[in-house]
C-alpha cells in the first residue's frame, strides 16, 4: 500500500528536473497496474471516463466511493503510485473534501481536479464542456489541498480554458490554481508549438494528457512537462484486441493466434498476478511435513 514515504519519494521523483516526464498509462485494475510496475512505468491513472465507459455508464454518474474502491484494490496488490481522476470534485468544496479524505486513504498518490460544471455533463464525452467560474474553482483547490493529512498527497488542477476561452485564459486559471495550492498544473494547448516557453508562464509544474505515442519522455522534459498521463490507449488497445479475437472465433476464421500462443500467455497470469507468494502459504500449511 502506498505509504507517506512512497509519496514523498514520488514528488522527489516528479521534482528531479534532471529526468525525463514521469510516463503514466491507465490502469483500471490491479492485474494491470502490476503489469506496468513490472514494466517499469513509474506511476499509473484511474481515468473517470474510462472507468465511467468500462462499467458502461459515464464519467458523469460515477460516484468517489466507486473510484476510491478501484484504487484501493490497485493499491493493495501494486506498489505503483497511483493518481485518480477526481473529475469536478463530486460538488462543491465541501465535496472536493470529502473527496479528498476517500481518495487518500485509499492509498492513492494524488488526485486530479477540473474547473467543469457541477454535475459534471455526459456531453462532455463528445466535447461539450462549461467551465465554473475562477473563484469557484480556487475555493475548491483551497480547500482540497487543506483537506489533505500527508502534505505529499498531490493536487492536480486541469483546466478546459484552452478550448473554451483562450491559452492566456488557461494559463491565468492554473496560475491562480496553483496559488490555492495545486502542485501540478495541466492545460490542453491547441497546438504542439504553444507547448514552448509554457512551463515559464505557469506557477506549478506541467502534466500533458495526451497519448504516449505523441512524443517520447525527454522531449517532454524539455519543455517542462513533469508527467505525461494517458487516459486511453490501454483500454483502447484491450477492446480492440478484445473484439478482434472474439470475431475471428464467432466467425470461424479464428482468433489469429493458436491455443499454445494463448496458454502460453495465459500461464503468465498466475506469477504476475502474485500467487507465487500465496503457494508458498498453502505448501506451509496443508502439505506434509511442513
Amino acid at each position: 500500500m502506498t505509504t507517506s514515504v512512497d509519496r514523498a519519494a514520488f514528488r522527489s521523483r516528479l521534482e528531479d528536473r534532471s529526468r525525463a516526464a514521469v510516463l503514466t498509462p491507465l490502469c483500471l485494475d490491479p492485474l494491470t497496474a502490476r503489469l506496468c510496475e513490472s514494466m517499469g512505468f513509474e506511476a499509473g491513472y484511474i481515468s473517470g471516463g474510462a472507468l465511467g465507459y468500462q462499467l458502461a455508464v459515464s464519467e458523469a454518474l460515477l460516484t468517489v466511493t466507486e473510484l476510491a474502491g478501484t484504487a484501493r484494490a490497485i493499491v493493495r496488490r501494486s506498489a505503483l503510485p497511483i493518481i485518480i481522476d477526481g473529475g469536478v470534485g463530486f460538488g462543491d468544496a465541501v465535496h472536493a473534501t470529502r473527496m479528498v479524505w476517500e481518495f487518500e486513504a485509499s492509498g492513492a498518490a494524488g488526485v486530479e481536479l477540473e474547473d467543469q460544471v457541477v454535475p459534471k455533463r455526459v456531453s462532455h464525452h463528445r466535447g461539450v464542456e462549461h467551465l465554473i467560474p475562477i473563484d469557484e474553482m480556487v475555493a475548491k483547490v483551497r480547500f482540497a489541498a487543506e483537506a489533505r493529512r500527508d502534505p505529499d498527497f498531490l493536487l492536480i488542477a486541469r483546466t478546459g480554458a484552452v478550448h473554451n476561452e483562450s491559452l492566456d485564459a488557461a494559463v491565468e486559471r492554473v496560475n491562480a490554481y496553483a496559488e490555492a495550492g495545486a502542485d501540478l498544473v495541466m492545460l490542453f494547448p491547441d497546438r504542439p508549438e504553444d507547448w514552448a516557453g509554457l512551463a515559464e508562464r505557469v506557477q506549478a509544474p506541467l502534466v500533458a494528457m495526451v497519448s504516449l505515442d505523441y512524443r517520447p519522455p525527454a522531449p517532454w522534459a524539455e519543455l517542462g512537462v513533469r508527467m505525461v498521463i494517458d487516459p486511453f490507449t490501454g483500454q483502447v488497445a484491450a477492446f480492440d484486441a478484445v473484439r478482434a479475437a472474439y470475431a475471428g472465433q464467432l466467425d470461424g476464421s479464428g482468433s489469429g493466434r493458436t491455443l499454445k500462443e494463448w496458454m502460453s500467455v495465459y500461464r503468465e497470469l498466475p506469477g504476475l498476478a502474485g500467487l507465487d507468494a500465496l503457494y508458498d502459504i498453502e505448501r506451509a500449511t496443508t502439505e506434509p511435513g511442513t
